[in-house]
């Protein structure tokens, strides 16, 4: 069974800005060792269908699914270290006393730390994550959105969440920075909870 130090289910902008933030800490004393990955099928992303002219940093007119293809392609060009694990569905996870244990439609992870970064949708079918489900508070009540319950992005120990599923608001933006707020939480704590954050500069490596 592969082990990862962190995993996150769901492939969408709030998983992928997490794994982005991650792997470019590949480098660091603290994170050289972690084993990183990312399962990318899971529910169809609400990007699919988005045309973006309001986010700052990507052209008007952008598709949201070239955004999909391109977060996948900058992943694996820039961090590799982060395996993207493909055409699989999360169908459980188990809580065991040290770890999480994924099993997928059609092999079976450990993680010591899980990220959840599905979108809000119904009917949310991974099992074990039931006690957690809430009403979303910030989604149009007539959509009947769901979200797992958190506190600053974290549901219990080891275990996250970003993305719409986390209770935000369905915005590109805030997405992506939800992604990037749990992965300098996992840093933080790899890094012997010295407040942590990666900025790259030019003329450095």
């Amino acid at each position: 069974m592969t082990s990862f130090d962190a995993l996150i289910i769901g492939g969408g902008v709030a998983g992928m800005q997490c794994a982005l933030v991650l792997g470019s800490a590949k480098n660091k004393p603290f994170a050289k060792s972690k084993k990183m990955g990312i399962i990318m099928h899971q529910k169809a992303s609400h990007l699919q269908n988005a045309l973006f002219n309001n986010v700052l940093g990507i052209s008007p007119k952008t598709l949201g699914k070239d955004i999909l293809l391109d977060g996948k392609l900058q992943l694996s060009r820039l961090y590799p270290e982060v395996l993207q694990i493909e055409h699989e569905k999360v169908l459980e996870i188990i809580t065991n006393k040290e770890n999480y244990t994924i099993v997928t439609t059609k092999s079976r992870y450990l993680a010591t730390t899980l990220v959840i970064a599905l979108n809000y949708s119904k009917p949310f079918t991974i099992k074990g994550l039931e006690n957690f489900l809430v009403p979303h508070k910030r989604a149009n009540p007539t959509k009947d959105r769901i979200e797992l319950k958190n506190r600053n992005y974290k549901i219990r120990k080891n275990l996250y969440c970003c993305g719409t599923i986390a209770g935000i608001r369905s915005q590109f933006a805030i997405a992506a920075g939800s992604g990037a707020s749990v992965a300098t939480d996992i840093l933080t704590e790899w890094n012997n909870h010295v407040p942590t954050k990666i900025h790259d500069k030019i003329g450095t490596h």
